[in-house]
């Protein structure tokens, strides 16, 4: 399998964490799986906020859990560009996202910028930052 069809597996599995749809629970636990222990994740807006890997998780398996404030919940990319250069690459892209937030229906949009590097293992996510359209 090419560098580039790797990265395209990891960033679906990575999109597909956070996905409950059928009442299920989100599959969180696969993002440790994926992104390295120490990298940073950020947030651009509205609120900009930084975390670590533990910090991004925790509050979303709440969000995410059965009986949380977010179900049928599921978000795609649609569109992206990605740049490899031996065991580094960039990853920038689209994406939607939909739901039901406290039980009312919602859909969203925004930008994901993804930082990979090729570990023994294989690739994984160094960083990503992400800003959801107003």
């Amino acid at each position: 399998m090419s560098s580039k069809a790797e990265i395209d597996v990891v960033t679906a599995e990575f999109f597909g964490a956070f996905d409950n749809r059928g009442g299920g629970p989100a599959d969180l636990d696969r993002i440790r799986r994926l992104v390295l222990p120490r990298a940073v994740i950020t947030v651009t807006g509205p609120q900009f906020t930084v975390w670590t890997v533990d910090e991004f998780i925790e509050p979303r398996r709440l969000l995410l859990a059965p009986g949380g404030r977010l179900a049928e919940f599921s978000e795609w990319e649609t569109s992206e560009r990605t740049e490899i250069a031996g065991g580094i690459a960039s990853r920038f892209g689209e994406y939607r996202k939909s739901g039901l937030l406290d039980g009312k229906p919602f859909e969203g949009a925004g930008t994901k910028t993804i930082q990979f590097v090729r570990t023994p293992e294989g690739w994984r996510i160094a960083a990503f930052a992400w800003h959801d359209q107003p």
